[in-house]
């Protein structure tokens, strides 16, 4: 393979030294590397091209790579690795990107085995938000499998590989196992190929082996692809069915984002078992190249369910309440700003069937934690009381099928929106500026969690910026404030969101909020804020409160 005649000792283009071998797959070769004229590590994989694509095409391989690596980074900032070079050499297009930071999907599946459900739906969710976006403008990975899927400590993934598909006659340059039925009869694809990976993805981290398996040749394997029946998968549990759908061999019958949306973010909201299941907890340091850990430190299992639900919850509220002026504190109620939003949550109800409910708008939540009062306001639905002057709403206990976790009740706002609370927990206070923006604060007496949803009607266009220029200046302010990792951009029902996470001292406590924010356009949006004690931030029950938060919430339309 042209690879091979690349040793550790030279320089790739006379500038990037590698270092050892990250990950190897049918076709790829990923090392970590140095970039000599910088200092700064990178990523460097190798694809072996076709004997008779080494000229022009192979040059303009190059320069497509490095054309659509810049288009999706925009579009992801920190979910996908930033392409620095492309170079042919040696019958092989090397793409050179930033350093991913964490480890190959592959090859945490090679050192520690199959998934659970949860934390397969966790890094499937990642995945899903970052498709979404590269498909809202017209971009096709086509090149997807787990050597391209970097998962962070943090649950988080980094996606590299986008703009090697159609680069040239190949139906498929890497990876044929991944590959969808169209490519391996080698017609025209589009984003429904990614959704059959994401599925071969899943099928892969519960099982343990792709859907169909490597045959050695890649016209032998894209054979079995096209044409061999899907094996039933037997450890998948409650992700079968989206799992299944996925890999439906014609396109057309494939199941939607927003359909794949509603059954991942059901399995990590309505699961009770998911808090058995390992998912990765939020990093405490943010480092940028922080690898990913054996289960037992950063892939314990009450990390995984928190991080997902913190991606989903947290942007909303802190980019309302910036755009604002809504500063307040964070040790209490109306005090917390949130983040953007950094995975997507349920899609509306008619856009599947028998979705969990859920909004188009952000919502912060705050999970109910493992004390007495926690306890008690999560386990007996009572009707909500609201807060002198503020105004009321109503609320309903949860009904089998209505996708309200057990324990919680709908609790619909005058103003319009609705979110599943815990049985003890009411309004606690509203506040209103001109231009129909507000912001509610939910909680229960002697519980110092809250849940705060702002609507914002003077809200930029760019949440990350919203969360960085608008809300963190006001909570740099604060005692002991201290941003927890990158502010994320991703995608919230369809609509583009940011998630931000920090830290801030109150009243001697340390308090722990999680926000997301999301555009609703013509300069209207949403943000959900969770807050709770640091300490109890990472507790079983709250990870599964916010989890139904996010997945709960709905927002008012028009």
């Amino acid at each position: 393979m042209g690879w091979a005649q690349v040793s550790a000792q030279e320089l790739l283009a006379g500038r990037y030294r590698l270092s050892e071998v990250v990950h190897r797959e049918t076709n790829r070769v990923s090392w970590s590397g140095e970039d000599t004229a910088t200092g700064c590590p990178c990523l460097v994989t190798a694809v072996e091209l076709p004997q008779d694509r080494t000229g022009g095409t192979a040059r303009r391989a190059a320069a497509r790579v490095l054309r659509t690596g810049a288009a999706v980074a925009a579009l992801c900032p920190g979910r996908t690795a930033q392409v620095v070079d492309a170079v042919v050499a040696d019958g092989s297009l090397w793409t050179v990107t930033d350093w991913a930071g964490g480890a190959p999907l592959g090859d945490l599946l090679d050192r520690h085995g199959t998934f659970g459900p949860v934390r397969a739906a966790r890094v499937g969710l990642e995945l899903l938000s970052v498709l979404e976006a590269a498909h809202g403008r017209g971009i096709t990975h086509g090149e997807l499998s787990p050597g391209q899927v970097f998962v962070r400590e943090d649950g988080s993934v980094v996606v590299t590989g986008f703009g090697l598909a159609g680069t040239t006659l190949a139906p498929r340059l890497a990876a044929p196992a991944y590959a969808s039925p169209e490519q391996a009869r080698d017609e025209r694809i589009g984003p429904a190929a990614d959704l059959w990976t994401l599925g071969a993805l899943l099928y892969t981290m519960v099982e343990g082996h792709p859907p169909f398996r490597d045959r050695g040749r890649p016209e032998a394997t894209l054979r079995g692809v096209d044409r061999l029946p899907l094996r039933t998968p037997v450890r998948a549990g409650p992700l079968t069915r989206a799992v299944q759908g996925l890999l439906r061999k014609d396109s057309r019958e494939r199941l939607s984002r927003p359909v794949v949306r509603a059954a991942l973010v059901r399995v990590l909201a309505e699961d009770p078992e998911a808090g058995v299941y390992e998912v990765s907890r939020p990093p405490r340091s943010g480092g940028a190249y922080s690898g990913a850990r054996s289960p037992g430190h950063g892939w314990g299992r009450r990390g995984a369910v928190a991080g997902t639900a913190l991606a989903l919850v947290t942007v909303t509220a802190a980019a309302l309440a910036a755009a604002q002026g809504w500063s307040g504190g964070d040790g209490g109620p109306a005090t917390d700003a949130g983040r953007r939003p950094s995975a997507p949550a349920t899609p509306p109800a008619d856009e599947a069937p028998s979705p969990p409910p859920a909004s188009s708008s952000p919502t912060a939540s705050s999970p109910p934690s493992s004390s007495p009062t926690a306890s008690a306001s999560a386990s007996a639905p009572t009707a909500s009381a609201s807060a002198p002057g503020a105004p009321g709403g109503s609320a309903a206990p949860s009904r089998p099928g209505d996708g309200v976790p057990a324990g919680f009740r709908r609790y619909d706002a005058p103003e319009g929106f609705s979110v599943a609370l815990p049985g003890a927990w009411r309004r606690l206070d509203t506040s209103r500026v001109p231009g129909g923006a507000y912001r509610v604060v939910f909680g229960a007496a002697g519980d110092p969690r809250t849940l705060a949803v702002t609507r914002s009607s003077r809200v930029g266009a760019d949440p990350v910026a919203v969360w960085r220029e608008d809300v963190e200046p006001g909570l740099a302010r604060r005692a002991g404030y201290r941003r927890i990792g990158e502010i994320r951009a991703t995608t919230y029902r369809g609509r583009e969101a940011a998630d931000m996470e920090w830290v801030v001292r109150a009243d001697g406590a340390r308090v722990r909020t999680f926000g997301r924010g999301y555009l609703l356009g013509g300069g209207r949006g949403f943000s959900l804020r969770w807050s709770t004690p640091a300490g109890d931030y990472d507790d079983r029950g709250n990870e599964r409160a916010l989890a139904a938060f996010l997945a709960t919430f709905r927002e008012e339309q028009g």
